[in-house]
């Protein structure tokens, strides 16, 4: 009979060998990785370093949070915000989905299953507040410590400073102490803008 634990490292393995076909790379630290075996990596780690005593689910969702996203494209949505939010909203449920499934074949009941595709969808702050905000904050956190940098030299300040504002108002108040320990990594250019951002 499988041990909680044990279907739990399975999950957490097939969700890594889902990823792990990512035809997509990128490089940290001098080694090459499918991109969402990584991005899956660092949302695991920042969990575990937020949230140390995080549900199962939460810590599945975490990991699940990017699963297959290569698999719809941006570019197959018209590129304007309704094209945006409805990749964003497939995304989701495909995520959802995927990792049901995954869960499944390990012997998680549909409850279980049912909690963690509501961890994956949009709305999931409203859903389930407590855990869905501690998602929320992980993934802004991950973001802010390893994308923020390569992603805003592709848009202008005035996007920028918006694209911040959003991001700050995702987050809970105790993971924006978090993130402004992020700060001194940051290029002096951008960390103004991130000033001007929080400033307004």
């Amino acid at each position: 009979m499988t041990t909680q634990s044990s279907r739990f490292q399975e999950a957490i393995a097939r969700i890594d060998a889902a990823n792990a076909e990512d035809p997509n790379k990128d490089a940290f630290e001098g080694v090459e990785y499918p991109k969402e075996i990584l991005y899956s990596q660092r949302m695991t780690a920042w969990l575990d370093k937020y949230e140390p005593n995080a549900s199962e689910a939460l810590k599945l969702a975490a990991r699940a949070q990017h699963i297959r996203r290569w698999a719809i494209p941006r570019s197959d949505y018209p590129m304007n915000r309704k094209g945006y939010d409805d990749w964003r909203v497939t995304l989701a449920k495909f995520h959802g989905d995927t990792t049901a499934q995954i869960m499944r074949g390990v012997g998680y009941d549909e409850a279980m299953c049912e909690r963690v595709k509501t961890l994956l969808l949009k709305d999931r702050i409203k859903l389930i507040p407590d855990q869905g905000q501690v998602l929320e904050d992980v993934i802004c956190l991950v973001f802010l410590e390893f994308y923020f940098v390569p992603f805003a030299p592709h848009y202008s300040e005035p996007k920028l400073i918006g694209i911040v504002r959003k991001t700050w108002k995702k987050m809970s108040e105790r993971s924006h102490g978090e993130a402004l320990k992020l700060a001194p990594q940051w290029p002096a250019e951008l960390l103004e803008s991130v000033k001007k951002a929080l400033a307004g």
